[in-house]
């Protein structure tokens, strides 16, 4: 008989919380949401209500609060969210030495309870955390990504389809680099419906999209007092299925890079195709002269992240 796939959500909070009610209306299997014990309730109350939802809406998935890694033991797909979420005037560097110390005690545990999971980091700051996680579990860079350009790339989707009053589901983009605001959304690689958007939007209008975009994260913090969630949910389970139903989706994301693009030894935002091996490839696309310069500081951004997280 077949086995139903097992997702472990690490953190209960707001993502956690949407990531479980995405996962669950996609039925992508038995959902485990965990948090500290303090947050068990939290985590349960969650679950409860996620199954009640599910009851009325016609979606079958099984949905278990815990603050037990046993619980999580042996599952397919483990998503972290676990940390401290930015507030108003919070850098996602700020954020590093609180949450450098539960992403070490997360890897710890996912490395004894999941050896064989596909792992997606969401925590910030996401370079940092992703390859602190890769580091202590010792997984194989092909089962450890981070989640940052697809949703980096959504927000540039969004502002690039409502300058055009376009359909968003004709426009295509792509960011690359670091997460956070050294990225890069790459315009020579956006179109809508195969039409470069540099031939539809003048270039002083489409450098402030690209700017937006880069302070998008931002922008809803200050906006909600806390750190995205919904977009961000959305985002990570598209990996998750992705790697889940073996689709080859060719998607932007933190990968560990050896050699790619000219750096080696951090994770970096780059287009992957991820399947049912998890990170298949790293595909390397031409950048402009422009482009090219913007990755390579972006690049030094996240080198001086690491260098900032090797000391603590």
């Amino acid at each position: 008989m077949a086995r139903r796939h097992k997702i472990a959500l690490i953190g209960a909070g707001n993502i956690g919380g949407e990531l479980a009610a995405v996962a669950a209306r996609h039925e992508l299997g038995d959902i485990v949401l965990f948090d500290i014990p303090e947050k068990e309730k939290l985590a349960k109350g969650k679950a409860l209500d996620l199954e009640q939802e599910g009851a009325a809406s016609g979606w079958d998935a099984s949905i278990v609060g815990s603050a037990s890694w046993d619980d999580c033991a042996g599952a397919d797909v483990v998503i972290v969210t676990a940390g401290v979420p930015r507030k108003p005037g919070m850098s996602r560097d700020d954020l590093l030495g609180i949450n450098l110390k539960i992403i070490r005690n997360v890897a710890d545990q996912v490395r004894a309870k999941c050896p064989n999971a596909f792992v997606i980091v969401i925590s910030n700051p996401l370079d940092a955390m992703v390859y602190e996680l890769r580091k202590v579990t010792g997984f194989p860079r092909e089962r450890v990504v981070g989640m940052a350009g697809v949703l980096d790339s959504a927000r540039f989707q969004l502002f690039l389809a409502r300058e055009l009053g376009a359909s968003v589901k004709d426009v295509r983009a792509m960011v690359l680099g670091g997460h956070g605001d050294t990225m890069v959304p790459v315009t020579s690689y956006c179109t809508v419906n195969g039409v470069p958007v540099r031939q539809l939007i003048p270039a002083e209008k489409l450098n402030a999209i690209v700017e937006r975009t880069r302070k998008g994260g931002g922008e809803i913090v200050e906006l909600m007092g806390t750190s995205a969630y919904y977009a961000p949910a959305a985002a990570a389970i598209m990996m998750a299925e992705a790697y889940l139903h073996d689709d080859k989706r060719l998607l932007p994301a933190a990968a560990y890079l050896e050699g790619e693009y000219g750096f080696s030894d951090l994770y970096l935002g780059v287009p992957v195709i991820i399947g049912g091996r998890g990170l298949e490839r790293v595909v390397v696309i031409e950048l402009d002269a422009n482009e090219r310069a913007a990755l390579e500081k972006s690049a030094a951004h996240v080198r001086e992240t690491l260098d900032a997280a090797r000391r603590l």
